[in-house]
Order: structure tokens, then sequence, then C-alpha cells
């Protein structure tokens, strides 16, 4: 059996391997564009700041083999021709025809054929974007050329054009290196895979190490003689002596298209479970190749390389006859911001409206671990759940805390299509080192119970700061002590301990609605029972407490 595999990064090597595993019988070619083959691209931003040495790392298997083309000759027994294009795809005579970089081309035939062409950088037509030291992050290529424009300098002017993983991902590369940096996004927040309050958390911490974030941004041209020299934007001129532009990528998929073959509604190559295009003979996967929501069941394009490594595992089972499928995706996904991590998983707030669900949300701010534990930090949860079936919809979270081992979770209870009140009782691991008695998302997954159950009315802080924008009448009750209020507060809040709050009842305006609050808005829950309980008929309680509050906060 001949199989040719179209691409050599991530999802090719991989059902290389898997090929090789399975079927000892099997005559494997690898047609890879670039020379390189199957190097982390993940890392690639942890190279350009000096936390991998040397890209050499990026090559090489755990045991420090690098994982070139005399690797996979003898050791995945699969040919390899790097620096070769491949130009056509013949469905009929079942063959590839490719050009080396001699220009010498050929015809291999092939009995499967796997097609892991990968994903290119989206560069949009802004003038004067091919000035010298403008960049955008592919390979390893691309990285070398940007440390040699960055490293001689130090403390020049670096603008990132693109607020999303990518971006965000060499923006504390960049800032690590000694940058002056600025990034620009053309969308109300960076990070648009996260819900805007989330995000915007990020955005302060970024600001706090010294980056400037300018979001609602449009580049309209850039400048310099021969090098680029300043980004000019619809809201002033930036100084630039390097750029990056990472404002996403598309699927490559012209060579599926010209063969004929269906490319789906996100312009990626339409597969079945078996990753199957719509010639049973031709396979897709990787960033080339559409996804499915597990939630909704609807087309998705999330480029991964996680998920590329499954999809080419699954491709080579079903070649060789292994039962397999693949399930589809939760979108997940992880990103380090110096020393936040933000992370999500499953169907943001907006997502889950736009599909038709009865949504509730809950912000739940807490330490990941008892206060009384050292290693205690914080940790920022949102879950977003159905209404109707209390099942739950997705999550996110952010912060120094363990956001990962939480969004994991998520994706598993998304998985199993686990509701709200089965992840309130799971049984997760405790001891103090690691995790709270009490979960965060236990507590997250209690909030949306008790909001569903009609226990707690919530509302976010970006609302109460638009009622108070607007000039809507209300109280907004802060039942924290005294020494927190002394350190920071919101203007014009009424402050009422929670232990003193059954005997002032008298100073709150009961015709007024009342929005109560504390750091996290556990008090503040309690607060909103003891009105509830004392008659007051209009009380809710904001979620996520001051922490989350995204307006200005007096202090001192």
């Amino acid at each position: 059996m001949n199989v040719v595999i179209i691409g050599g990064v991530a999802a090719g090597p991989k059902a290389a391997s898997r090929i090789n595993r399975l079927c000892a019988d099997a005559k494997v070619t690898i047609v890879e564009k670039g020379e390189l083959l199957s190097y982390a691209g993940c890392g690639l931003p942890y190279y350009i700041s000096g936390v991998v040495k040397e890209s050499k790392e990026l090559m090489t298997t755990s045991a420090g083999t690098v994982r070139d083309t005399a690797f996979f000759q003898n050791v995945k027994n699969a040919r390899v021709l790097n620096r070769t294009e491949a130009t056509a795809i013949d469905r009929t005579r079942k063959t590839v025809h490719v050009r080396n970089a001699a220009g010498e081309v050929q015809d291999l035939p092939y009995d499967k054929l796997i097609l892991a062409t990968g994903a290119e950088s989206a560069l949009p037509p802004i003038p004067g974007i091919t000035l010298d030291n403008i960049f955008n992050l592919k390979d390893i290529h691309d990285a070398d050329r940007i440390k040699a424009a960055v490293e001689p300098h130090k403390a020049i002017n670096a603008v990132i054009v693109g607020g999303g993983l990518i971006g965000v991902e060499v923006a504390e590369a960049f800032q690590e290196m000694g940058c002056r940096l600025t990034v620009i996004e053309f969308l109300p927040h960076i990070l648009s895979i996260m819900d805007p309050e989330m995000a915007a958390l990020v955005e302060g911490h970024f600001e706090a190490k010294g980056v400037k974030i300018q979001t609602r941004t449009k580049v309209l041209e850039f400048k310099g003689e021969g090098r680029v020299e300043r980004v000019v934007t619809d809201r002033g001129e930036f100084p630039a002596d390097i750029v990056l532009v990472a404002v996403g990528v598309r699927p490559s998929a012209r060579l599926a298209q010209e063969a004929g073959l269906v490319i789906g509604p996100t312009r990626a190559i339409a597969v079945n479970a078996q990753m199957q295009t719509s010639d049973p003979d031709i396979y897709a996967v990787g960033d080339c190749a559409e996804k499915v929501n597990m939630i909704t069941g609807k087309p998705a394009y999330v480029p991964l390389g996680s998920t590329a490594n499954k999809e080419g595992r699954v491709a080579a089972n079903a070649i060789c006859g292994m039962p397999d499928a693949f399930p589809g995706i939760l979108g997940s996904a992880i990103c380090k911001v110096f020393d936040f991590t933000v992370a999500r998983t499953g169907l943001g707030e907006k997502e889950a409206r736009e599909a038709g669900y009865d949504v509730v949300t809950c912000l739940a701010p807490a330490p990941d671990r008892p206060h009384f534990m050292p290693t205690s930090k914080p940790l920022f949860l949102k879950l977003i759940a159905d209404r109707a079936s209390r099942k739950l919809l997705g999550g996110q979270a952010t912060g120094p805390g363990n956001a990962e081992r939480r969004m994991d979770i998520v994706a598993m209870a998304l998985t199993a299509g686990m509701t709200v009140d089965q992840l309130a009782n799971a049984d997760l691991c405790y001891a103090p080192p690691y995790s709270p008695a009490v979960d965060n998302l236990i507590t997250a997954a209690n909030i949306l119970r008790n909001i569903m159950d009609g226990l707690m009315s919530g509302i976010t802080p970006s609302d109460v700061l638009a009622r108070r924008e607007g000039g809507e009448s209300f109280t907004l009750l802060d039942v924290r002590s005294p020494a927190e209020v002394a350190q920071m507060r919101i203007d014009g809040s009424l402050n009422i301990p929670l232990g003193a709050l059954r005997k002032r009842l008298g100073d709150i305006d009961r015709s007024k609605p009342v929005i109560a609050f504390c750091k996290i808005s556990l008090r503040g829950y309690e607060a909103a029972l003891i009105l509830k309980q004392a008659g007051f008929t209009d009380v809710k309680v904001m979620d996520g407490g001051i922490l989350m509050w995204p307006g200005t906060l007096l202090r001192g």
C-alpha cells in the first residue's frame, strides 16, 4: 500500500509514525515544502524569548534525537521529500505531482493520500507591509529572523499587530527581551477566545507589566525608509523598529480545492469522523481540516497542534483498518501571560447565546488553594451553562492560580455531557497544598445551581457599571470590612460590613434596588439573603465582587 502524506510538521508525521506501527508493509512518503520536519511550532515564542535555548530542541525527541529525514527513514520507515512542493493531485490516476527546490518534477502514486498542509498566516493588504523588519511567525526560520532583529539592539520599539494567542505569547517574549512594546488589536479586547470580562483582566495584567494595549484600533499603514519606522493607525502613530503581524491564520486548502474536494463553511477541508474527505481515498488532518464543535455539532475551525496529532492518529488507524473516530473539539486553549495562565474550553457566553441556549453564567474569583497555604494564588473563574437542561456549556479561567487543572476538568465534564449538579458533586482530589476543600469549580457550579434554583439573582460587574453610567438609581452595597474599604473602593458605594448589616437595615433605601458585593461576593450573597429575609424585594449580587470590577477604583 502506497501512502503519500503532504505536510511534514505535526499531523503528517504523526500519521506516518502510526501507519509504520500498524502496517509494516505500507510504503509511506512524506512531502514537505519546507526544509524542517516535525518541529514544535507552538514552542516558537519561547525560543524567541530564550526560554528554549536552541532551535534544535524544538525538533528533537525526548531522548534528544533530531527528527530529520534520516530519523524518519531509519526509525519510522518513511521516505521524506523535503524542500518539495505538491502542486497538484490527479484523483483519476491517483498521483500527486511534486516539484523540488531544484525544479525537478515527478508524479507520486498513492493508494491513500493524507493532506496535512496546515494553515497559512493571514497577511492583510496594508500599505508598507513589505518593509524590512515586519514579520509573521510561521516556522523556525521566522523565529530566527525575529531574534536576530531584536537581540543586537535591545530596548527597541516593538509593535505586535493582533492580540490573539500568537500575538499574546510573542508579546511576553518581546517584553522579556527588553522591548518597548505596543499590542494593537482591531477588536474591543485582545484574546477574542475569552469573554470580555476575562480578557480585560489579561489586558490589565499586560499594562501592569509595562505593555501598552491598544484595542479598537485599525492599522492603516506601515511607514519607513526601506525599514519599518512607525505604524499608522486610526488612533495615532506608534514608533516601531520591529513589527510582528499576527492577525490569525487560514486553512491551507488550495490543493484540495483545486482537486475538487469539498471545502466546508469554515474554508477548511470537509472531513468525516475518520478524517476522510469527499474522496474516500483522501484524508485531511490538522490545521487544513474542518472540525466539529462537540457541543453544538456545527462546523468549527480551531487550529491547534494537540488536535492535529489526534487527527493524524485517527486517519492512520482508518487507513490501516482499525476502527476509530475523531469526535470533534471543544475549542480548549491555554496560554501563558507572564505569571498569569489564561485558559478556556467549550462555548463562550456570546457563542452559547448565538447557539440558542438559555444561558446562565457566574464569575467566581477565589484563591486556588486554601488562603492559609503560602502557595495560594488568585484565580478568576467563569462557568457557562444552559438553564433548561442544566448542562455545562463552557468555562474560562485566568490569573496566577492553577487555571489549567480547572479547565481540563471542565473539558472532561463537557465531553461527558455533565450537568452543573453533577460537576458540583464531582469527587475531585483534595489536600491543602493542591486545592480548597470545596474546589473553585465546585463553588462555581454551586453558584450556578443557586441562580437556576432562584436562590440568587446575579448581575455582572460590567452590567452594574453600565447601569451607573446610564443614570439608573440603585444602592451599591459594599459589605466588606472598613480595613478592606480603606485599601480600595468603588466610588458612591455604601459600606456596611456584613456583621453589622442586620442592625443597620434602616440605613438602606428600600425604594431602590440593592446590589450587594464584597471582595469575591461570597459575603455579598450572604448579605443578599439577609436583605431578602428582611423584606427587600429587589436584591442582586454583583458577580465576582470588587475583584472583577471593570471601572475605576479609589485607593487609599
